[in-house]
């Protein structure tokens, strides 16, 4: 094993074990820093400032900015750690200057009245079930997407949801989110509600042989493809042409909220956001509200001068 490859077995037990980090956080930074593994080979040492200035301005030639931040930060951790052991003498990122404009995406939303026809199909296919297999199928997939969009839960967080999570007497749900941090949400539609009442009744041999709450045909565990498959699904049964993604229920979830009137602390809270600063981008979306404030709170509209 050469030494790079061993500083990051070592590191990446120690992300497991110390740091306790998620398993996909620990294989995207063992793909991410296998990357930088092979671009190095190139160069006389991995550590050094050049080697790793050089990696930044490819990674910026290839990727998109989103992609570059994530690697860099995978590599930027990885040598924390080296200087943390004392195994360098000097972060080679301590004299980079790694900062860089990225253009802010905004999140793609679901526009409300897509969601009521999706969930309206949802329902309508129930009612339709054709046999028990077909029936069954329908309760789960109406309480996943129920869900989905009542708590703004991401889809990783749901499918690792275990059946002891779900507190139907207390009418809660506690969520395992980023980086091992719990949060409590409350599951207040009584339609939503229902629909995970029923989903537990109708699975509870699977749910206990599979020990996870929503699980898939096969007994095992429901997968975050899964959801998806089922959400291009019933998209296009519902004739609805804009491509759906599980997150987009997230970002429709948080939107609609900001266009109550919720106070974004309280989104940033639900979401499980670590930063405000996260949340904020929601704001740019809430478009809906926007217009109703210019076309009819806008004091112009209340001073009547002119003809």
């Amino acid at each position: 094993m050469n030494p790079f490859n061993y500083y990051v077995a070592e590191y990446l037990e120690y992300c497991k074990c110390r740091k306790r980090l998620d398993s996909k956080t620990i294989k995207a930074y063992r793909i991410d820093l296998k990357q930088y593994d092979n671009y190095q080979k190139a160069y006389p040492d991995f550590y050094s400032k050049d080697t790793v200035d050089c990696y930044i301005t490819h990674l910026h030639q290839t990727y998109r900015p989103k992609t570059v931040k994530r690697k860099i930060a995978a590599l930027k951790t990885f040598f924390h750690y080296m200087e943390y052991k004392e195994i360098l003498n000097e972060n080679p990122f301590s004299k980079l200057d790694i900062r860089f404009r990225e253009a802010k995406l905004l999140p793609k939303t679901i526009p409300f009245h897509s969601i009521q026809t999706f969930l309206e199909t949802l329902y309508r296919q129930k009612e339709k079930a054709a046999s028990k297999h077909q029936l069954r199928c329908c309760i789960r997939d109406i309480a996943v997407i129920e869900l989905l969009f009542a708590t703004g839960i991401r889809i990783s967080e749901l499918c690792s949801l275990k059946p002891s999570d779900i507190d139907f007497e207390n009418k809660s749900i506690l969520i395992y989110g980023k980086g091992a941090k719990e949060r409590i949400l409350q599951i207040g539609n009584p339609k939503v509600l229902s629909a995970l009442i029923l989903y537990q009744r109708a699975f509870q041999k699977d749910i206990e042989l599979c020990g996870y709450f929503f699980v898939n045909r096969l007994q095992k565990k429901l997968s975050d493809q899964s959801v998806r498959f089922m959400i291009s699904r019933y998209a296009r049964l519902a004739n609805i042409q804009q491509h759906l993604t599980p997150h987009m229920f997230r970002h429709s979830f948080a939107t609609l909220l900001l266009e109550q009137d919720v106070d974004i602390r309280y989104i940033q809270r639900i979401l499980g956001h670590s930063s405000i600063s996260t949340t904020e981008i929601y704001t740019h979306v809430s478009s809906i509200k926007q217009k109703d404030i210019l076309f009819n709170k806008h004091p112009r509209n209340f001073m009547p001068v002119g003809d």
